[in-house]
This record gives C-alpha cells, sequence and structure tokens, in this order.
C-alpha cells in the first residue's frame, strides 16, 4: 500500500509531532530516572550518553541519507522512528537498557535527515523554505506542550502512566507510517537496481568538513559557528537535569520553562530576527545574537537562584538568532552552485558539536564535582523541591562552571565573527561534488552535503 492522498508536508509534519511530543512527555521522568541510575556521576554518564548518541548521528547520517535515495523514503522514516523511539518501553523495564539502547539508537536517529529529503521530494525549490519552517515550528510546538503534560499526569497518575502514552504515542507514529504515509520517491527517480553503488564519498561524514580551508571567508564562518555551537549543544543536553537537581526546580517548573522558552525562540528567530537583519544588517545580527549567548551563558554559570535561571531564559531566546542569521548569511554571499556545499559544512560541524558538546559539559562537570549527594527531596505543597541542604558536594563559587567555559567559548567565536565581512563571494571548489551528486541525484531532490539536514531548532533535545 502506498500510503493515504498523495505525499504532501502535513505527512512529514505528523510523523515529527507523533514522535518528539513522545519524547517531550519524558522530560520529567527521564531526569530522574538518570540520577537513581547514576547517583554519583549523573551530569558525567549524562553527558557520556547524550555524546555517544550525537557522534554515531554524524557519523551515519549522509549513509542513511545516501541509502533512502536508493530504497525510498517511506522505509527509512519507518526506520529511523522505530530505533528512534525504541528507548522508551524500557524506561520502567531496565533503566541501564534503557540508556545502553539510547546510545547505540544514534546510529538511527536522524528523522530529520529522512523527513527533510521527504519535503525535498515534493516541494518545487521555492516552496522548499516554508516548508522546511513549517516542520521546524512543529517540533518546537511538540516540545512546549508535551512536557507540561508528561510533568502534570506524572504527578497526578504516577511515571508508568506516562511512559506507557509515549509508548502508545511512538506505537501511533509507527503505524501512520506504515498505512498513511505514501511514498515521496517515485521508482523512475532511483537507480535502476537496488544493487545501485553507493560510493564512500556519499557516505563519509567528514567529506563537506574537508573543504573548509578552501575559503577563508568559509573559514571564519565555520570557527565561529564551532565555537558557538559546542556550547550550545552541551547545555542543550543537561540543562534541565542541572535545573531539576541542582537549582531545585520541580517537574512543573521545568516544563514551564521549556515552554517559554520555545515560545520566546519562535518568536526570536521570526518578528525580531526579520527586524535586526532589515535594521542592522547581517554581520551585526550575527555579533548581537552572539553577545546575548556571551550573557546568557555567563547568567548560568553564575546564577544561583531559580529567578536567574528564568531571567538568562529570556535571554536564551534571543541568542537563537545566530544561526539562522549565520544561514542567511551564507544563502546571500554564496554562489547558486556552492549553496549546498557551504551549507553542508555549517550543517557537519553542527552535527560534530552534538557529539562533542554534551561528552564536554559532562567532563567539566564531573571535574568541578556538581553532583548531588542524594536524590531530591519530595516536593512542597507550593510545587518546589525542600534541596536546601542538598546542593552540592562541595561549595562552589561558580555554580554551574560548564556555562561559564561556553561563554568563553562563545566570547572567541564573537572575536572572529568581527573578521567575517558583510559582503562576499565565497568560492569552495565542488566539481567532484557536483559531479558526484548527479551521478545518483534527481531533480526534485538535490543531495547537496548539508541540505534539508537539519532543522532550525535543533536536535531532538529542545
Amino acid at each position: 500500500p502506498q500510503g493515504i492522498g498523495s505525499p504532501s508536508v502535513y505527512h512529514a509534519v505528523i510523523v515529527i509531532f507523533l514522535e518528539f511530543f513522545a519524547w517531550g512527555l519524558l522530560t520529567a521522568p527521564t531526569l530522574v530516572v538518570l540520577h537513581e541510575t547514576f547517583p554519583k556521576h549523573t551530569f558525567l554518564m549524562n553527558g557520556l550518553i547524550q555524546g555517544v548518541k550525537g557522534l554515531l548521528s554524524f557519523l551515519s547520517a549522509p549513509l542513511i541519507g545516501a541509502l533512502s535515495d536508493v530504497w525510498g523514503r517511506k522505509s527509512f522514516l519507518l526506520l529511523t522512528v522505530f530505533f528512534t523511539c525504541a528507548p522508551i518501553p524500557l524506561m520502567k523495564i531496565s533503566p541501564w537498557w534503557y540508556f545502553a539502547v539510547i546510545s547505540v539508537s544514534g546510529v538511527f536517529a536522524v528523522t530529520f535527515s529522512v523527513v527533510f529529503a521527504y519535503v525535498a521530494d515534493i516541494t518545487q525549490e521555492h516552496e522548499r523554505s516554508m516548508a522546511y519552517g513549517l516542520v521546524s515550528a512543529t517540533f518546537a510546538a511538540s516540545l512546549v506542550t508535551s512536557p507540561a503534560i508528561g510533568a502534570y499526569l506524572g504527578r497526578v497518575y504516577g511515571d508508568s502512566l506516562v511512559v506507557v502514552l509515549a509508548t502508545a504515542i511512538a506505537l501511533l507514529d509507527i503505524c501512520f507510517i506504515l498505512v498513511a504515509v505514501p511514498e515521496s520517491l517515485p521508482e523512475k527517480m532511483r537507480p535502476a537496481s537496488w544493487g545501485a553503488p553507493i560510493s564512500w564519498e556519499q557516505a563519509d561524514p567528514f567529506a563537506s568538513l574537508k573543504k573548509v580551508g578552501q575559503d577563508s571567508v568559509v573559514l571564519l564562518i565555520c570557527i565561529t559557528v564551532f565555537l558557538s555551537y559546542l556550547p550550545e549543544a552541551g547545555q542543550y543536553s543537561s540543562f534541565f537535569l542541572y535545573l531539576r537537581q541542582i537549582m531545585g526546580f520541580s517537574s512543573e517548573s521545568v516544563a514551564a520553562f521549556i515552554a517559554v522558552l520555545g515560545i520566546l525562540s519562535i518568536i526570536a528567530q521570526t518578528i525580531v530576527l526579520s527586524l535586526l537583519m532589515r535594521s542592522i544588517g547581517n554581520k551585526n545580527t550575527i555579533l548581537l545574537g552572539l553577545g546575548f549567548q556571551i550573557l546568557q551563558l555567563a547568567w548560568y554559570g553564575f546564577g544561583s537562584e531559580p529567578w536567574m535561571m528564568w531571567a538568562a531564559g529570556a535571554v536564551a531566546a534571543m541568542s537563537s538568532i545566530t544561526f539562522p542569521a549565520v544561514s542567511a548569511l551564507v544563502s546571500r554571499t554564496a554562489d547558486a552552485d556552492q549553496q549546498g556545499v557551504v551549507q553542508g559544512m555549517i550543517t557537519g560541524i553542527r552535527g560534530l558539536c552534538n557529539g562533542l558538546g554534551p561528552a564536554l559539559y559532562g567532563f567539566i562537570f564531573y571535574i568541578f564535582h556538581v553532583e548531588l549527594n542524594e536524590l531530591p527531596m519530595p516536593e512542597s505543597p507550593s510545587g518546589g523541591s525542600v534541596m536546601s541542604q542538598y546542593r552540592l558536594e562541595q561549595n562552589s563559587i561558580i555554580p554551574g562552571p560548564p556555562f561559564l567555559f561556553g561563554a568563553c567559548s562563545v566570547l572567541l567565536a564573537l572575536l572572529v565573527a568581527l573578521f567575517i565581512p558583510e559582503h562576499t563571494n565565497l568560492n569552495v571548489r565542488s566539481s567532484n561534488w557536483k559531479k558526484h551528486c548527479g551521478s545518483h541525484g534527481h531533480p526534485h531532490s538535490p543531495q547537496a552535503p548539508g541540505e534539508a539536514k537539519e532543522p532550525l531548532l535543533q536536535d531532538t533535545n529542545v
């Protein structure tokens, strides 16, 4: 069966919404299970788990994208959603297996890569930006609502019900792909046989990164992206655990924080970003976003009270304008035939940071002894956790040392970004890449490295 109706963006939107809604429900239970499973080195183990998952996703994304060109999108949508959601029921069956499967699932946890290729198959080039924006907005919307729902159900009915509900939604997503999602890649667009060769260049995750040094402006942009996104990736992996276990946030407060931050980020990336781009220009918007990120990370690093976290969260929403501004700068200054190459380099660097960032944050938390001696105490009737005597193993001048390290990294990114010219023509040699893509691509879905590989709000954590 080919599914219901003709392929559309709405099929992709529903797949993304159901997957991340299921994971959003588990935000609060996951934080509790993580600390119960690894009471001594919670942040270190969290960093290693998310780091292994991120690195495996970075290594496997190009190969899965190339295979989907041969075998079709539907089968790989099913594969990636299944393996991404496979750990969910294990949370209550065996926490150790739960975290082990999460790490290994990174090999297939690249749903966005396949979804964006699906969208590219069925949209014209002038429609693609709006379609990608719809998918990214759906991703954000699922995380705005689901953590609060999961926290409420967990408090009233217990975490077991939340895990069962998340498992049911994941199964619904799998059934929706099997029954309703039509294949977007027609047979005539695929190679002649399933045995069509896939070259190492297609499967090489470092292929786009090898071109970084061929243009000085591209090199500056890529260094800026690396230095600014490395702390961001680490922050996404550990920040909600930090709020819950160290700052004393209740489950409901963490859910509310995610919702407010998500809404403010959407506003910042749409209304505020367009106003800034028109009024102060592209480069100055990047510099302003990096400045907000430095302020946010420093505030997280030195903040010791819950209200400081809320204030810094508002600043964090403004810092989310940086990456869209970088992408816009590249799209305006690169030649038409260079877009995929340069965007692919940026996407590759962000993918690498998704593996390195969480592990780095976990290690810094570990060497600064930011851990708890005991489990959180029961929540008070007012909704806050009673944790005054359980803050840290030892008093520290810097409550959140990794965030301060991140602020220093972004400061270096700001200094590098000062040297990026406002207007230039990027020139990256890509003849081999174009020849290679021409042999396996098709007119509706050119598989440029990095094109249609990643949403605006990346990656499965917030």
